[in-house]
């Protein structure tokens, strides 16, 4: 593996896969070569991380190359460091998140999406939720935080959800 490599490889398959995208391909599973799957895993990433970044680049012209590269940096730092490597089997249950509207000191979604940064953090996601959906992005945009530097924290505070939400609170009122 070539660690230096990493976002301009990273870069050419989000770009294959928006192509790919846009003429149609609907299965992430046929997005990329045996190879390139293969490169995917050894980064703790799969075609699905790619196809939910193509499909909202086509649909709502973002997130874009820049924050899908930033996400995948932190996760593939984790998985790399902290995982050793080594996927975990755990897939989260869509069912236990928080409700959408569900707000912790008065702000909506951070209920929701601290577990589900947990769960992209670790490689738990179901192939159905995406993080850096849209009304994840409407979370970012609405208390100024860039999704990398969300999951970031979520990696600093693991077991410390007050601290997740005090970062947030004061964040949102300095915008």
């Amino acid at each position: 593996m070539k660690h230096f490599d990493f976002p301009s490889q990273f870069r050419a398959l989000h770009d294959k896969a928006v192509e790919q995208y846009a003429r149609g391909q609907r299965d992430p599973a046929g997005l990329f070569t045996d190879g390139e799957h293969a490169w995917l895993a050894a980064n703790g990433l799969n075609a699905q991380h790619l196809f939910d970044y193509a499909e909202d680049h086509h649909n709502y012209g973002e997130p874009g190359p820049d924050h899908a590269l930033a996400i995948e940096l932190v996760r593939r730092d984790y998985f790399l460091n902290v995982q050793g490597g080594r996927g975990l089997v755990t897939v989260l249950d869509e069912s236990t998140l928080p409700a959408k509207t569900a707000a912790v000191k008065g702000i909506e979604w951070l209920p929701r999406i601290i577990p589900k940064a947990k769960a992209k953090l670790r490689g738990e996601l179901p192939a159905s939720l995406m993080y850096g959906c849209g009304g994840d992005r409407r979370f970012f945009r609405t208390h100024d935080i860039l999704p990398a530097e969300f999951l970031s924290l979520v990696w600093r505070h693991e077991n410390n959800d007050a601290a997740i939400v005090d970062w947030v609170v004061r964040r949102s009122a300095a915008k």
